[in-house]
């Protein structure tokens, strides 16, 4: 485990030397990532801003700026973008849904388990055309958008690879819920804590490093680092 580990420090730090304040990874990875969480806080901000938006009845206007500032970054797949448009953009009732469930899942009563399992059942329960909405990045994106520093952002395939990659048991399911979510935070708490001396900011710094050690994006460069 510590060898396989240390490898995934190595294998980061070559791609990336300056780590996480390297001009190239601010510029691949962490900046675009940041200004879409400066857009969220322009304009649908935080707790009390949210929370007023959505008793205005503005739930429309917060379901469409949710959507534009994802849109413009490289986060959900095309087919999860149309998905969301058609769920939340194109539906009252589905906007009323997505932003309501959304204020519940940041800031809403209980604890995390049961806030996230609401939330996932509010995305599966929009409106739907052809393909599905309830994907794991599509559960996961606006969290980590509108709170970087607690929630993190899940594509599938690159979160099991890098969870093998550091030696961690994930025990993943395809359908969004809080055993494997809460297992994901357990990886990026692991990982923050062995990368102390790098200082991560927040869950768009470990997000990049899993992406790194996971994605296809970055197999080359892998190769290459080895």
């Amino acid at each position: 485990m510590r060898r396989r580990r240390a490898e995934a420090r190595r294998t980061f730090l070559r791609i990336f030397p300056g780590g996480f304040s390297d001009e190239r990874y601010l510029a691949w990875e962490r900046d675009y990532k940041l200004h879409a969480h400066h857009l969220w806080q322009e304009e649908i901000g935080g707790k009390a801003a949210f929370r007023a938006a959505l008793a205005e009845g503005r739930h429309r206007e917060v379901a469409t700026a949710a959507v534009r500032i994802e849109s413009s970054r490289a986060l959900l797949f095309s087919f999860e973008k149309m998905a969301l448009r058609d769920a939340v953009v194109r539906s009252e009732e589905g906007a009323e849904r997505f932003a309501e469930g959304l204020y519940d899942w940041l800031y809403g009563p209980g604890g995390e388990p049961a806030r996230f399992e609401r939330w996932s059942a509010v995305v599966r329960s929009l409106p739907r055309r052809q393909t599905r909405v309830a994907t794991w990045p599509l559960v996961t994106v606006f969290g980590s958008i509108a709170r970087p520093k607690v929630h993190l952002f899940v594509k599938p395939l690159t979160i099991k690879r890098a969870a093998e990659a550091y030696a961690f048991d994930l025990p993943y399911r395809s359908t969004p819920g809080w055993a494997t979510y809460s297992s994901v935070l357990e990886l990026a708490r692991t990982v923050r804590a062995d990368l102390a001396d790098l200082h991560p900011r927040d869950q768009i710094d470990i997000q990049s490093f899993l992406w790194v050690l996971g994605s296809d994006e970055y197999a080359d460069e892998r190769e290459a680092a080895a």
